[in-house]
């Protein structure tokens, strides 16, 4: 709402300053819309000087048939919100349809906002992946702070919804090509995971931190982390579904089929409601957090990850990068989770319901990866040679060379 208001152009252009803010903004009526900017001015008279200005662009861009009209992007992506909450209601997690409005306005809107949706082009989809690569800078050393490839392809994703939505409305005629130019085919690579040594000196080095923390009053804090690394590696739940994860999803169960302890979790995530059978070795992580925090069977676990404790662990120990170079997170644990099983013969579609997961994704990122995946007695057959005239058959070439 505006406190302040001055008029200008016979009325036509109007000067303001928003509640709780320094700077003057300027809008006016034009072309069957209403038109927005701010002037960035904290100066009264120099508003009106960029206000006056800016009007005048407008005037001339509708004179020569340039002032393009019509539903903004963000008007539709408004639309797109309300439709996708109603629409999704009960069958995807909260926090995932939160965060489509999230990215919106964080990163989306600033750059698409207030563009009329028949002038966004496939260029205009260019330019913003390029400012997305290059807007951000480290505070230190001045480098673009570039976002994950998957974020990208996140937002895109959100920008082509929204384009759906305008279609279906008649908005728009049809949907430009958000494809990414000059990419290459990605190389299907494994995820950044801890081999058996790797976890083995991880978990160690956490536990020895849960003993002797660098600052007393850490330790209980250091304990909940070295109880979470072990919970996750034997569980296999994404980050994200731990953080939402309360004492009343996780019960502790005598397993019919293997006979040993285990926890039966109800996980609350990007999917839904789903389920998770652990490995024995989470039960006495999870025994450990309930006498420890003897909390309600309503709170929280573990609520969000320690990643400071998480990367200075990491660092210390020299595992925060694979042998590729690729960073190791909180999602490495689940990662690790998913090929230990493999390397033990585990199910893989089983592997997949349990990590509530496709046998496609498994197959992809770690099952080709995993050298225990591949039977050397069904690839080293060797075809029977014929005995000709009754003779003893030839050498085999191949065992010939090997000597």
């Amino acid at each position: 709402m505006a406190t302040t208001q001055h008029d200008l152009m016979g009325g036509k252009l109007h000067v303001y300053k928003r509640e709780n803010s320094s700077v003057w903004q300027c809008s006016t009526y034009l072309a069957g819309r209403n038109w927005r900017v701010s002037t960035k001015e904290e100066s009264l008279a120099q508003a009106k000087d960029i206000a006056e200005d800016w009007y005048l662009v407008l005037k001339g861009k509708l004179r020569a048939g340039q002032l393009k009209t019509g539903m903004t992007f963000k008007e539709a992506a408004d639309k797109f919100l309300v439709e996708y909450e109603a629409m999704t209601a009960g069958e995807r997690n909260e926090g995932y349809v939160r965060g489509k409005g999230e990215r919106l306005r964080l990163h989306i809107f600033p750059f698409l906002g207030d563009k009329v949706l028949s002038e966004i082009t496939s260029g205009t989809i260019n330019e913003y992946r390029i400012h997305r690569q290059t807007s951000r800078k480290h505070k230190k050393t001045g480098e673009p702070l570039k976002p994950a490839r998957n974020t990208i392809h996140q937002e895109i994703v959100i920008i082509r919804q929204v384009f759906k939505t305008a279609m279906r409305h008649g908005w728009v005629q049809h949907l430009p090509d958000l494809s990414a130019p000059y990419k290459a085919s990605g190389k299907i690579s494994h995820r950044a995971w801890f081999s058996p040594d790797e976890y083995k000196t991880f978990y160690e080095a956490t536990r020895k931190r849960a003993e002797k923390p660098p600052k007393p009053r850490w330790k209980k804090q250091c304990e909940q982390f070295h109880d979470y690394v072990l919970f996750m590696v034997n569980t296999g739940l994404r980050p994200d579904e731990a953080s939402r994860l309360e004492y009343r999803d996780v019960e502790i169960v005598e397993d019919d089929s293997t006979g040993k302890t285990i926890l039966e979790i109800s996980v609350r995530g990007k999917r839904g409601v789903g389920y998770c059978k652990s490995m024995p070795g989470a039960v006495y992580p999870f025994q450990r957090l309930l006498k420890r925090n003897g909390q309600q069977p309503t709170d929280l676990i573990f609520g969000k990850v320690q990643r400071e404790l998480l990367n200075a662990i990491l660092n210390e120990t020299g595992l925060k990068k694979d042998r590729e170079g690729r960073l190791r997170t909180a999602y490495s644990l689940r990662h690790t989770y998913i090929c230990l099983r493999l390397m033990e013969g585990a199910d893989i579609y089983q592997i997949a319901k349990n990590c509530r997961t496709s046998v496609e994704m498994i197959e992809k990122f770690y099952a080709a990866h995993i050298k225990n995946m591949i039977d050397a007695s069904a690839i080293n057959v060797l075809k029977k040679k014929k005995r000709p005239n009754g003779r003893s058959p030839k050498r085999n070439a191949d065992a010939e060379s090997a000597r």
